[in-house]
């Protein structure tokens, strides 16, 4: 095999996009399409969202900082209200794919930029699908979580700190994430980066690429 394992983000890909809640959120409150995405980009590595997915700062402060910034771009909009929909609907055939590659000899991987205290996409191991969650999880010989880590995708150290776990070099890994600004230092340590848009399209490109049908 040309590959040894195939690393996954977590939201967006074994779950539903984030975005798909927030854009919901900002329909309700009558904010811009994709206005949590833009305070999120404003200061990528020292905002609130951030911070906060490193662990440097709770869920009241997040609340306090990521409003300010909202308020800064013209709007009122709460941290703990983004928070509260983060949890995305698992993706019945991605967790399928995950058994199917581990038949085949795959090794697994996740790197998921998350939130502390049981926050963060698809990471809301308190909530009602915690259970279902854990299997999941199970699934994947190591984890990083990016606030355990204290490291946050783009940063190429969090790749690295997976292959170092591994033992692999990042040209034997597949990488899947729905952001393209995560996918892009993956590739150039010379992994494999798939962009997903779509479960099906991710299971599409993944298959053509390891000669896997899913």
């Amino acid at each position: 095999m040309p590959y040894s394992a195939v690393i996954f983000d977590f939201g967006g890909v074994i779950t539903s996009s984030p975005f798909e809640a927030f854009n919901r959120l900002e329909s309700e409150r009558g904010l811009p399409q994709d206005f949590v995405r833009q305070v999120n980009a404003r200061h990528g590595d020292t905002n609130a969202w951030a911070l906060f997915e490193r662990a440097e700062i709770d869920a009241e402060e997040f609340d306090r900082r990521f409003a300010a910034e909202a308020r800064a771009l013209g709007h009122d909009l709460d941290g703990a209200s983004v928070l509260a929909v983060l949890a995305g609907a698992v993706r019945p055939a991605m967790v399928a794919a995950l058994d199917t590659l581990k038949a085949k000899g795959y090794r697994l991987g996740c790197i998921t930029n998350n939130v502390p205290s049981g926050h963060g996409a698809g990471m809301a191991r308190s909530s009602d699908n915690r259970d279902e969650l854990e299997q999941i999880f199970a699934r994947f010989e190591h984890v990083i979580e990016s606030s355990k880590a204290g490291a946050r995708k783009p940063d190429p150290r969090i790749y690295l700190m997976m292959c170092d776990l591994m033992g692999l070099a990042p040209q034997d890994c597949v990488y899947l994430d729905d952001l393209g600004i995560n996918c892009k230092p993956a590739a150039a340590l010379g992994m494999r980066a798939i962009k997903v848009t779509s479960g099906e399209q991710a299971l599409a490109e993944l298959g053509a690429v390891l000669g896997v049908g899913f």
